[in-house]
């Protein structure tokens, strides 16, 4: 099985000046000795819209937690426009990069919906009218309009995971980074989900097993294993390299 896959490091989108999220060399060793990351590279374009797949285990929410700081390299840095990410900026990172977890319960722990999406940008010391508008705007970016002043516990899996990218939204970040997002959903709640992701400006890396959801809504994909990345190009591409995908865990869409 041939491992070097291209890259596409020329493809549009790529050059120096649009750089927005950089990892170089990356290594990842837990205190119990597993090294998760060997030696990582990526760079993604500002806007670009980017799947990350591989089996479980591969290192991709490890990668994912160094994005906004919780992971600190044990060697090799994350650049965020052009910040590195590191003690001393990791407080102007974390409003940059919103990271949304697989479970939504693990971010919403408000009494009301209008509270959990308001609940960054309040912390950040943002003026109270402006937080009326930031959750007025994370509200309808998801369709989630007029459910400020729901218990999210009462809501659908569905719903919840769209108010969890609401509290994100509303610190206004350039990239978002999503785990799972298609995870446990019915067919109206997946369909709702890839028009929502076609439709956000932001930066996207989406960690996925959902391959038809990767083949509907991404141009290009990251295929992890073992720590490392072991292909990255067009989705088409990549899809289509039944040996590939073999090889490493995956299935066809």
């Amino acid at each position: 099985m041939n491992n070097e896959q291209p890259r596409v490091p020329s493809a549009p989108g790529h050059g120096v000046e649009s750089r927005w999220v950089e990892v170089e060399h990356l290594h990842f060793i837990y205190p119990d000795g597993l090294e998760a990351l060997k030696g990582v590279d990526l760079v993604i374009a500002r806007g670009e819209k980017v799947a990350l797949i591989g089996p479980n285990g591969a290192g991709k929410s490890t990668l994912m937690l160094h994005l906004n700081g919780i992971n600190t390299p044990s060697h090799g840095q994350v650049r965020i426009g052009g910040a590195t990410v590191d003690r001393s900026t990791v407080k102007r990172i974390r409003a940059e990069v919103g990271l949304v977890f697989q479970d939504p319960d693990d971010q919403l722990f408000s009494p009301t919906v209008f509270e959990d999406v308001a609940f960054g940008p309040l912390h950040m010391g943002v003026p109270i009218e402006e937080i009326h508008r930031r959750v007025e705007s994370a509200l309808a970016s998801v369709g989630m309009s007029g459910f400020e002043r729901r218990l999210p516990h009462h809501l659908s899996l569905g719903q919840r995971k769209r108010v969890a990218l609401a509290t994100v939204l509303s610190m206004e970040p350039s990239v978002l980074v999503l785990d799972e997002p298609s995870a446990g959903l019915d067919p109206r709640g997946r369909r709702e989900l890839i028009r929502m992701l076609r439709t956000l400006p932001q930066t996207l890396l989406v960690s996925t097993h959902d391959m038809r959801l990767v083949a509907e809504v991404f141009p290009r994909v990251v295929v992890m294993d073992d720590g490392r990345v072991v292909a990255d190009g067009p989705t088409s591409v990549v899809l289509a390299d039944s040996a590939l995908l073999e090889a490493h865990g995956l299935e066809s869409p």
